[in-house]
């Protein structure tokens, strides 16, 4: 007699053929695999943000790993370095960034040190960037004084945007750059620079420019000569000027000041001795006359 073998029924049950068909909508899978994970995570984190021994435990994990991975000694910076900046300039930085070595990279704040920087007088722009080997290496672009400004006694070195760069204490101190002097003086610096390029045949002459009433220059040369230049086209009536003393030697001559302010009527002052001697010459001539 035969055996009887059972077989199991490879059909799937009811249960399963409906799950089966359930998960092949993808609004279930999509449920399944992103949204319920997510409800878990916020589910968790709500749970943990309301319950304070848990919370604060947390916190003090995470600082104690971030200390960790801070004191690594790969992320330590010691030096500093300052490619093509001035010896001076690297003391300034040093202490408006207030730096101090060593310090670990994640703790460095880059953007807030290049800004640090930035409002240094003497500073156009800088870059801040940390290097391998413990390096932090700040970049700077140097603002370039053009002209000397007398603010009062104090002298300060200002660039073609009217900026401060830096004070000195005397003149000498850069006698290669023209001076200016006055109230306001500073803001027209491009038109300073103008009138010094006209002037440059007889810059072994001039001592300086003075702003009058913020509205316009006076050019002061030796032996106590002023060109006193209009509010409105002192270039060109400072080319005028040049024009007169290039072809009369004008400047030369026993003048105080040559007042351009009005183009159309130039008026000469002469010295006292000039006028004595123009005096003296006259009477001869009346005498000789009679």
């Amino acid at each position: 007699m035969r055996a009887v073998v059972s077989y199991a029924d490879p059909s799937p049950s009811l249960l399963r053929y409906r799950f089966e068909r359930l998960w092949l909508k993808p609004s279930i899978r999509q449920l399944v695999r992103l949204w319920l994970p997510l409800f878990v995570a916020v589910l968790v984190i709500f749970s943990a943000s309301n319950n304070d021994g848990l919370r604060e435990f947390f916190q003090t994990k995470s600082t104690q790993m971030y200390e960790a991975m801070a004191a690594r000694p790969e992320l330590q910076v010691t030096q500093v370095i300052f490619p093509g900046v001035s010896d001076d300039l690297q003391q300034q930085i040093l202490t408006v960034t207030g730096l101090e070595l060593p310090v670990s990279s994640l703790k460095l704040d880059v953007a807030a040190l290049k800004l640090a920087v930035e409002t240094l007088d003497a500073v156009e722009t800088a870059q801040v960037r940390v290097l391998g080997g413990g390096s932090l290496e700040i970049l700077t672009v140097e603002r370039d004084p053009v002209v000397v400004w007398r603010d009062g006694d104090v002298l300060r070195l200002i660039d073609t945007e009217g900026r401060r760069v830096a004070d000195i204490a005397r003149r000498s101190a850069r006698v290669d750059l023209p001076l200016i002097v006055g109230l306001g003086a500073e803001l027209e610096v491009g038109e300073a620079m103008n009138l010094m390029r006209v002037a440059d045949p007889i810059s072994d002459r001039v001592r300086g420019l003075v702003r009058i009433g913020e509205r316009r220059w006076n050019l002061v040369l030796d032996r106590g000569q002023t060109i006193m230049l209009p509010e409105f086209g002192a270039v060109s009536a400072l080319r005028r000027v040049m024009a007169l003393h290039q072809a009369e030697d004008l400047l030369s001559r026993d003048i105080l000041s040559v007042d351009m302010r009005n183009t159309d009527r130039p008026i000469l002052r002469l010295t006292d001795e000039a006028i004595s001697e123009l005096r003296r010459l006259r009477t001869e001539v009346r005498g000789e006359d009679a």
